[in-house]
C-alpha cells in the first residue's frame, strides 16, 4: 500500500492549528520543521525561522480523494481567518513512507555547543567541546528544528551554565530531547512525563542512544502524577501549547518547583505571552526573561525563595 503525504508551508502562528487538523487524518502523528532552514550551520548564519512546513501521512486507499477533499475544505475554513496556502499532497511508496521525513532531518548545530545528529547520520565534523544530542524521533514532536524546540534548548545551555546537578521535570516530553540535553549540559536527574504512547517509546529510546538511561526516568502521565506527590523540582521545562500552560497553571504546576527553583515555557505564539505570563504568575512562578524566534516566544520564570 502507498501513503500519501500532505504539507503545508506557514507561519508560526497558523503552524499549530494546520498540526491540529493534520492530527485528525495523519498516521503516528504530525511533523512541524522549520522552513528554509540550512542545516549544518551556526545560528547566526541561519535565516530567521518566518516559516514552517507541516507535513503529515495517510494511507492510500479507496477514501483518498475524500481525505484530499476533507483537507482542503478544513484549511479553505481555516484560511478565511489565518493565511495558509493550498495543501501539496505527494505520493510516498510503502516501504518508504515511515522514513520519508527523514529526508528533511539532518545534523543541526545550536547555541554554543549543541549538536543535533539525527541517529542514523555518520558525521565527522564534531568538535571536542561539542554537546552531541543523539536522536531518532521517529513521529514524537522535538528533532530541534522548531523554533520552539531551538528556543529551549538554547535558553538551557545559558540556565545550566552555572548551575550544576539539578533535579529537573521535562513535562510533555515528546522525543526527549529536552531531558537529553539537560542531562548532557549538567543536570542530575530528570523525569520525562508524557500522555502519548509514541513519545514515551521515542523518549526510552534516545536515551538509550545518548547513554542516558541512569539519569532519566521516563513514565506515561502528566502533572496530575505530582499533584499528591512530595516530590519537587529544581527545574520545571514545558515545552507544549500556551492554552495547556494554562490550565496547569489553574490546577497548580508551580507547585512542583521547590523555591528557588526555575522553570522554562515554550510552544507559545507572541500574543498569547501576556496570558501565559500571568497564569504563571497566579500559580507562584515570576516571569523573568522572554526569547523569541519569529512569532514563537520561550518564557523564563523563577520561584521566590520561602
Amino acid at each position: 500500500m502507498d501513503w500519501i503525504e500532505v504539507s503545508v508551508e506557514v507561519d508560526g502562528e497558523a503552524a499549530e492549528a494546520v498540526a491540529d487538523v493534520f492530527h485528525r487524518y495523519g498516521h503516528q502523528g504530525v511533523l512541524i520543521e522549520q522552513a528554509g532552514f540550512r542545516m549544518e550551520v551556526w545560528p547566526d548564519e541561519a535565516p530567521p525561522a518566518q516559516t514552517l512546513i507541516v507535513r503529515a501521512y495517510f494511507p492510500a486507499n479507496d477514501n483518498t480523494e475524500a481525505t484530499k477533499q476533507q483537507l482542503r475544505e478544513a484549511l479553505w475554513h481555516m484560511s478565511r481567518l489565518i493565511a495558509i496556502p493550498e495543501p501539496e499532497f505527494h505520493v510516498v511508496q510503502d516501504d518508504d513512507w515511515a522514513e520519508a521525513w527523514k529526508r528533511h532531518y539532518q545534523p543541526l548545530r545550536l547555541g554554543r555547543r549543541l549538536y543535533i545528529r539525527p541517529q542514523w547520520i555518520e558525521v565527522h565534523d564534531v568538535q571536542p567541546d561539542d554537546i552531541v544530542l543523539v536522536l531518532d524521533p521517529g513521529m514524537a514532536f522535538g528533532t530541534g528544528t522548531h523554533p520552539t524546540t531551538q528556543l529551549c534548548l538554547l535558553a538551557l545551555e545559558d540556565m545550566l551554565a552555572d548551575w550544576p546537578a539539578v533535579d529537573v521535570l521535562d513535562l510533555g516530553c515528546g522525543s526527549g530531547i529536552l531531558g537529553i540535553a539537560a542531562i548532557k549540559l549538567g543536570a542530575n536527574t530528570v523525569l520525562a512525563l508524557d500522555t502519548d504512547e509514541l513519545a514515551i517509546k521515542s523518549t526510552r529510546q534516545n536515551i538509550a542512544h545518548n547513554a542516558a538511561t541512569e539519569h532519566i526516568t521516563v513514565q506515561q502521565g502528566s502533572l496530575e502524577l505530582l499533584t499528591h506527590s512530595p516530590r519537587h523540582f529544581d527545574l520545571l521545562l514545558v515545552n507544549i501549547l500556551a492554552r495547556v500552560i494554562i490550565q496547569m497553571c489553574g490546577e497548580g504546576l508551580g507547585d512542583v518547583v521547590r523555591a528557588g527553583g526555575k522553570a522554562l515555557f515554550s510552544g507559545i505564539i507572541d500574543d498569547q505571552a501576556d496570558d501565559v505570563e500571568a497564569a504563571l504568575r497566579a500559580t507562584g512562578l515570576d516571569p523573568v526573561r522572554r526569547r523569541t524566534m519569529g512569532d514563537w516566544v520561550a518564557i523564563e520564570a523563577a520561584k521566590a525563595v520561602s
